[in-house]
């Protein structure tokens, strides 16, 4: 994984297993549970987890008002890494530059994730890395985001016991 020292990089224990942790990240149906801010919904108008596979999504902020993502899937290696771009859109999946999108300018109108999951015991330790200078995520709340969206996610996990 190629890093920028201003890039995105966020660690995360999960109380489950590689295996329970990557299914939440590519089933359609557990994402729409977690895969959003506190207070925000997502909704997938498409979705084919599979490398080269397209996604296109809205999350819903009582706030902010909609925010579409389109994306493809570039590496998929279950349960180890998953990667893929992310790329601010309209709801036709055009893509649109991040002022037209409500995000400032600074913000790139494209990203890539690379999620990474590595057994430590009967846990996961997963790695998030995006192509989006910290500082950024964290003026806009995404890198906030990302904790609550943790959390929400390791409560619906089954617990190891």
């Amino acid at each position: 994984m190629k890093t920028n020292k201003e890039d995105l990089l966020i660690t995360h224990l999960f109380d489950a297993p590689c295996e329970l942790v990557f299914d939440a990240w590519t089933d359609p149906e557990h994402l729409q549970h977690w895969y959003a801010p506190d207070g925000c919904t997502i909704a997938f108008k498409l979705i084919d987890v599979k490398v080269g596979g397209r996604f296109h999504s809205v999350i819903h902020d009582p706030v902010h008002g909609a925010c579409w993502i389109t994306g493809v899937y570039q590496e998929i290696k279950a349960p180890e890494k998953l990667v893929f771009t992310m790329e601010l859109s309209n709801e036709q999946g055009i893509p649109v530059s991040a002022t037209e999108a409500g995000k400032s300018k600074e913000w790139p109108p494209a990203i890539i994730t690379t999620v990474t999951f590595e057994p430590v015991g009967g846990k996961t330790k997963l790695t998030l890395h995006q192509t989006v200078a910290e500082a950024e995520a964290r003026k806009t709340g995404a890198y906030q985001s990302w904790f609550s969206m943790f959390d929400r996610l390791n409560a619906l996990l089954p617990v190891n016991k």
